[in-house]
């Protein structure tokens, strides 16, 4: 499985060896969003979920700390989210994530589009109890590079999003809030008219109280040409 290692603002280190990862999905605050959202998906040929918010199980090697991305085709791409780990002991970090995700395979099935591509976590995190008391103010912020040119791509608040703590309940209740699991948090809106299908993502997780920003950025990669 996955190890991943964590830096905390204190400068000490939290390896946590990943054995599952459960992608949330259709996750805004505003469950009246959402339907309109799952409306305009399904216009677009995507199948909506039987219940929102979703959460969708992926294989634990998907969560990675990782500056490069390889992909099949060119219809990929990433979503600026908040994942939650839960460290040894049970001690929850809150870090920045970005779903890379295969769009021609989520007309097909949102699941199998989650599986078709890693969740890069980045290598700071914040304890959660030590943000908690302010969750809505973080803010969420991508940018996608085409060609050397970076251009924003989303800009919110976790305000938008079903908080930590609601996916903290959930955990419990389904008696998974165990050391080594990690919840991606689900998204906010892309920018209109802004090209998805990058070169590059990058995501900072922000708290405006500081000025403390968690941040990753990777390269996307095309694979070579099948032979055979």
């Amino acid at each position: 499985m996955a190890v991943l290692t964590f830096e905390l603002p204190d400068g000490s280190t939290r390896e946590v060896d990943v054995v599952q990862v459960l992608n949330a999905g259709y996750a805004g605050r505003s469950q009246d969003d959402v339907a309109a959202h799952v409306a305009e998906l399904a216009e677009l040929g995507v199948p909506g979920p039987s219940v929102t918010p979703a959460l969708y199980p992926v294989s634990p090697y998907l969560a990675q700390q990782t500056e490069r991305v390889a992909v099949q085709h060119g219809r990929t791409s990433g979503e600026a989210e908040w994942a939650l780990v839960v460290a040894e002991g049970g001690e929850l970090l809150l870090t920045a994530a970005c779903d890379h995700t295969d769009r021609d395979l989520e007309v097909h099935g949102v699941a199998w589009s989650k599986n078709a591509g890693p969740d890069v976590l980045a290598r700071r995190a914040w304890r959660l109890a030590d943000v908690e008391s302010r969750i809505d103010e973080l803010t969420l912020r991508a940018w996608v590079s085409h060609g050397g040119t970076e251009t924003e791509i989303q800009a919110g608040t976790l305000a938008e999003l079903l908080a930590p703590a609601y996916w903290v309940d959930v955990l419990r209740s389904r008696g998974e809030l165990t050391p080594g699991t990690v919840l991606i948090s689900g998204t906010i809106p892309m920018a209109a008219g802004v090209d998805q299908f990058a070169d590059g993502w990058r995501v900072e997780l922000g708290d405006p109280t500081d000025g403390d920003v968690i941040s990753l950025a990777y390269d996307v990669r095309p694979m070579p040409e099948p032979i055979g």
